[in-house]
């Protein structure tokens, strides 16, 4: 019998996973209360999976089989025969816990109800609940088919068995798991914050611009997109909530602090590509700011941003949020960097890194770059 999987939200994230799911042979109720939503999504995903066709990655009738698994409607009431539900709507912690209610009502008693959220609290949306230990976190990343890693959240009233089996099927279709504490941002969200913060920190300072910035990060460190560049892709709104988000769940910590440069840049309307300026100027015929390609000198800006991320990275494993394996899984697999930040960590020298971190912390005198006692015991 054919497993039924029950999307909430028809965005870019819920026809995503729906796409993946359909792929992996499952039939799919794809929902949005929005109706041109969900004709939007019907159009989207025949396009893409029409360039797979183009491409020859996929046949005709490998397309067909994938769109006729996928069921679009405006009604929750479509959930009643599913084995699993992902929810992937806005990201607001009472219209979630408000749709779980509705849809606990609907659903069969061993039904999994499951979140996509980013940053909220798994375990406060499973409190809505009747039965809050079939819920847990599915976290995506954007786009769904091509973004390999998932992070499984259990909530902390998650039954073990549930857990299991969503890692499983999630697993089965193909992806890479890694189990996270519900603590916010989870892995990826969380150890990322100072690709962005550090990086716009020593921008503020005037010690580099944003494109010699950018250059160091992808020449000299080999990542694919720099932290301007990726942040201007991502979206300032987006970006900055995520970084709000985090510090104020984390009691306000120095290490999450967001940023003035970021922030003015949200107030001016400047969010990046899709508004045609952010850190830089998309208008035609703008002129792309050079960078300084002085190796010496960029090299001293690589390693304070690695040794932030590092840092980072110990830390999460220090506070039993995952294991060392899932950390260097999570932001290979899940942010495309080019090495494990702890394998990193290690070819850099640990002890150069608490040493590194220790001047920061003396020159600045701020929390931002304690040292984690898991990276001080390595050194």
């Amino acid at each position: 019998m054919m497993s039924v999987l029950g999307v909430l939200g028809a965005g870019a994230m819920g026809s995503g996973i729906a796409q993946v799911a359909a792929t992996n042979g499952w039939e799919v109720q794809l929902v949005d209360i929005n109706e041109d939503a969900i004709s939007s999504a019907q159009v989207k995903l025949q396009k893409i999976l029409n360039r797979q066709v183009e491409k020859g990655r996929m046949t005709d009738i490998e397309v067909k089989g994938i769109m006729g698994r996928i069921y679009f409607g405006s009604s929750m009431q479509a959930f009643e025969k599913a084995d699993l539900i992902i929810e992937a709507i806005v990201e607001n912690m009472d219209i979630k816990k408000k749709v779980f209610k509705s849809i606990e009502e609907i659903v069969s008693d061993d039904c999994i109800l499951a979140t996509n959220t980013s940053s909220l609290s798994v375990t406060q949306i499973a409190a809505s609940l009747d039965n809050p230990s079939r819920m847990v976190g599915i976290h995506f990343f954007n786009p769904a088919p091509l973004m390999k890693l998932v992070e499984i959240i259990p909530a902390v009233q998650s039954d073990h068995d549930i857990v299991s089996k969503s890692q499983k099927i999630v697993d089965n279709w193909g992806k890479y798991t890694v189990l996270a504490k519900d603590t916010p941002g989870f892995i990826v969200n969380k150890v990322a914050r100072p690709f962005y913060s550090e990086s716009i920190k020593i921008y503020e300072e005037g010690i580099a611009d944003v494109a010699t910035i950018d250059w160091v990060m992808t020449e000299l460190g080999g990542f694919r997109m720099g932290p301007f560049t990726l942040t201007d892709y991502i979206g300032h709104d987006v970006n900055y909530k995520v970084t709000e988000s985090v510090w104020k769940a984390f009691y306000y910590d120095g290490r999450y602090k967001p940023s003035f440069a970021q922030k003015s840049l949200v107030d001016a309307g400047y969010l990046g590509r899709k508004t045609g300026r952010g850190f830089y100027d998309y208008s035609e015929g703008a002129a792309k700011p050079e960078a300084d390609k002085n190796v010496e000198k960029g090299t001293i800006v690589l390693h304070r941003v690695l040794a932030m991320l590092i840092n980072e990275a110990a830390d999460t494993v220090y506070m039993g949020i995952c294991n060392e394996e899932a950390v260097e899984t999570a932001m290979t697999k899940g942010v495309n960097y080019p090495k494990g930040l702890l394998e990193w960590g290690e070819e850099l020298g640990f002890g150069y890194i608490v040493n590194l971190l220790d001047a920061l912390y003396n020159r600045y005198h701020e929390e931002r770059y304690r040292v984690s006692p898991w990276l001080r015991d390595r050194a």
